[in-house]
């Protein structure tokens, strides 16, 4: 990090004299003397050995488990060495969104071999720069669906809660009616949808794998949808898509997610990347940055920032959306893991984090704890009853270690990853066996 060491106090001095001042108070003249800080109060400075003995004590008090069962949207994956090598270089690392962003050449490949990798691994023919997140993916994607004449927006209650509420908060401010479809046996009630669909409905958003870790039919999901002329938002875990359909293979309209999964730690909740795709027809409702191949004067490949539909391009009232960054470095981690994985690493990662959630459901039906999707199919989680108390149970795995299921609904919303292994798993059911003896 040797370009970012702070100047001298010499180096400051010339430049103060460079625009006639003499000291560094001066620049804030015009700031009344009523509302300056005269001194901050600080302690006094600590030597770096000092300084990493402060900060190994505070992180000293954060609870890591080593056996994770738990995801409800962020996940433990393996991530390879290589990702944070590459992605850790320093004009990687300290790259915000390029302002001057046709200078920035190396950054908008890179962002340009991200929008490529999400368009394979969707099956859409365009993909954005990326936004925040990916409930910030799917609010963002329900505005691109609107319409003169088609405003209504239904939600699948089968999807992420967090997902649920941003876009009920974007819709509440544009005064967007959004309707929430029931779930029934923890997936998306197709009847529901069939009656709430309607001339005046832009879009369906349902997730699948959803927040129950039920696949949806979103076959039947499309073809309803399509039918009354609204588009089709999915929401999707992207490691899923190692072995599942893709958007693209449902004809839906938009594909989002949440990209975490993708190389990046759970990181106490971010920050993380949000991807969006679409088909080709969509392509100018994209929000965000968009990084197109061209050529130079001379004939040389080179990549341009293109089809910015936000209020930094265009009239600010023509706007369709006022994100105006990208997640740059998170979107570079997740070119980075798909790039080490290659196709056949990413269906084996999806295909053992399926193999694992699967034993672990048969292993707890056991013990009494039936899943409430009944034979629906499912990926990598899975909700089950509890016949003890949630809290009793996820307290006693704490005391061993273990961080288990999620509490919902009275039941208990279970995950697996690649990194659950068999060994670890029965350790699990070995100690919720003993809880519910007890």
């Amino acid at each position: 990090m040797g370009s970012y060491i702070p100047y001298t106090g010499e180096e400051r001095q010339a430049m103060l004299q460079a625009i006639g001042l003499t000291s560094t108070d001066q620049l804030f003249d015009v700031v009344p003397e009523a509302v300056r800080v005269k001194n901050l109060d600080l302690p006094e400075g600590l030597s770096q050995w000092e300084v990493g003995e402060k900060m190994a004590a505070l992180a000293g008090k954060n609870r890591v488990f080593r056996s994770v069962f738990r995801g409800a949207g962020a996940y433990r994956h393996f991530i390879p060495a290589i990702v944070k090598t590459v992605t850790s270089k320093e004009e990687f690392l300290t790259a915000y969104t390029p302002y001057q962003a046709e200078i920035s050449q190396g950054v908008l490949q890179s962002i340009f071999e991200y929008q490529t990798q999400m368009c394979e691994l969707t099956g859409m023919d365009v993909s954005n720069a990326s936004v925040y997140d990916g409930a910030v993916a799917a609010a963002e994607a329900v505005f691109m669906c609107q319409e003169r004449k088609r405003t209504k927006v239904l939600v699948s209650g089968a999807a992420d809660p967090q997902t649920l509420a941003v876009i009920q908060t974007y819709c509440e401010s544009r005064d967007v009616p959004v309707s929430v479809l029931p779930a029934a046996g923890c997936a998306t009630d197709l009847e529901a949808l069939k009656a709430a669909l309607s001339a005046d409905t832009a879009a369906v958003y349902v997730q699948s794998p959803n927040y129950f870790g039920v696949i949806e039919d979103m076959d039947a999901v499309v073809a309803a949808a399509h039918e009354a002329g609204a588009k089709v938002i999915m929401g999707t875990n992207p490691i899923a898509l190692g072995m599942l359909k893709t958007p693209g293979e449902y004809g839906v309209d938009i594909a989002v997610g949440e990209g975490q999964p993708l190389g990046m730690p759970l990181s106490f909740g971010g920050p993380y990347l949000g991807f969006m795709t679409c088909k080709k027809a969509m392509m100018r409702k994209l929000p965000g940055r968009i990084v197109g191949q061209t050529t130079d004067a001379e004939g040389r490949r080179c990549f341009v920032l293109t089809l910015q539909a936000r209020e930094q391009h265009i009239r600010r009232e023509k706007a369709s959306s006022n994100i105006c960054s990208n997640e740059a470095l998170c979107a570079m981690t997740a070119s980075v893991y798909l790039a080490a994985m290659g196709p056949g690493g990413l269906k084996q990662v999806a295909q053992a984090c399926a193999a694992h959630a699967h034993y672990l459901a048969g292993e707890l039906a056991k013990l009494g704890f039936a899943l409430r999707s009944g034979d629906k199919p499912f990926f990598h989680e899975f909700l089950t009853d509890c016949p003890v108390d949630p809290a009793k149970l996820c307290q006693a795995l704490e005391d061993q270690g273990i961080l288990g299921g999620l509490p919902v609904d009275g039941g208990i919303l279970w995950c697996c990853t690649e990194l659950n292994r068999k060994e670890e798993i029965d350790r699990l059911v070995s100690v919720i066996g003993e809880v519910c003896k007890g």
